[in-house]
């Protein structure tokens, strides 16, 4: 890989751990001890992003960041040799958590894709999970009378823009000045996203994304989210935090209504001047929101 993270080790500082899955490097973050706090990242994204909120918790939890397969340090398999899809992503996520031994006591951080990935596991495994942040994600089909944004639509439709995605990453470039509203992202901080996906190979995973995204029952990953949405209403109960950016344009003001719909018993918090990438627009905030939620839905740890 063309990237290095020595470049970037200032914002970056993190042990780097793998484990094979189907004869592919899969990629982890693993730090602290305590009770397992998982965060799942989206597109076009990797483990860098949830970096503030890592070292804010890793001195009470055990903090557990993986790169999806495509994605981040992790390898980026060829169509050929790996279905980018939502049911492959979820038996990446169990395969990793069985190896390591978590089984309960597990909160879900969870951002874009990551929301899909996160509850689609949560449904197959309830038992494991006691805890869920949410911040400008979905883990259902769109909200009745919603449209995709266009910007996605013509990603996916356009063999023209799926062609730019993939020659000059204009995907993860766009996303790069967009993702953030009010505290927007420096050139180094950019280019540290945008760095794993650095060569037409490297960037599969973020087209294979936005083609997964299942608008209609004939997709292959609709049933797999149709199901896990009907699932939802097991968690109503859980701990949930949301903390959602408002001037997101694709996970908008729709998409949050839907969450508060199902789980009516959540902590919301908004950022209105906050975009997708709302960690990066609000992460002092954010990382005092997701502590105090941690405490005042104790486990076992003590941070």
């Amino acid at each position: 890989m063309g990237f290095l993270v020595e470049k970037i080790k200032h914002l970056y500082d993190f042990q780097s751990n793998y484990i094979s899955r189907n004869g592919f490097r899969y990629h982890y973050l693993d730090e602290g001890q305590g009770d397992p706090i998982v965060m799942l990242h989206g597109n076009p994204s990797w483990s860098f992003m949830f970096r503030e909120l890592l070292v804010a918790l890793r001195s009470g939890y055990r903090v557990i960041v993986p790169d999806h397969m495509g994605c981040g340090l992790s390898d980026k398999p060829k169509d050929t040799d790996y279905p980018y899809t939502l049911d492959r992503r979820v038996t990446d996520l169990e395969y990793l958590l069985e190896q390591l031994g978590i089984q309960q006591n597990l909160t879900l951080v969870m951002h874009d894709w990551g929301g899909l990935i996160g509850m689609t596991y949560a449904t197959r495994q309830p038992k494991s999970v006691s805890r869920l942040v949410v911040l400008n994600t979905a883990a259902f089909l769109l909200p009745t009378g919603k449209n995709i944004h266009w910007s996605l639509r013509l990603c996916r439709n356009s063999r023209l823009v799926a062609y730019a995605i993939r020659k000059w990453n204009i995907f993860s470039f766009v996303a790069g000045y967009l993702g953030s509203r009010s505290n927007l992202m420096t050139r180094e901080i950019r280019r540290a996203y945008r760095g794993p996906y650095d060569s037409w190979d490297h960037r599969i995973a973020v087209l294979r994304f936005i083609e997964d995204i299942p608008l209609e029952p004939k997709h292959p990953s609709y049933a797999l989210l149709q199901q896990t949405q009907e699932g939802l209403h097991a968690f109503q109960k859980t701990p949930t935090l949301i903390c959602w950016g408002q001037r997101d344009f694709v996970f908008d003001g729709d998409f949050l209504d839907e969450w508060i719909w199902r789980f009516p018993e959540a902590e919301v918090h908004r950022f209105p001047k906050a975009g997708h990438n709302v960690l990066e627009d609000s992460p002092v905030a954010i990382v005092d929101l997701v502590r105090d939620f941690l405490r005042r839905h104790t486990l076992n740890s003590k941070f």
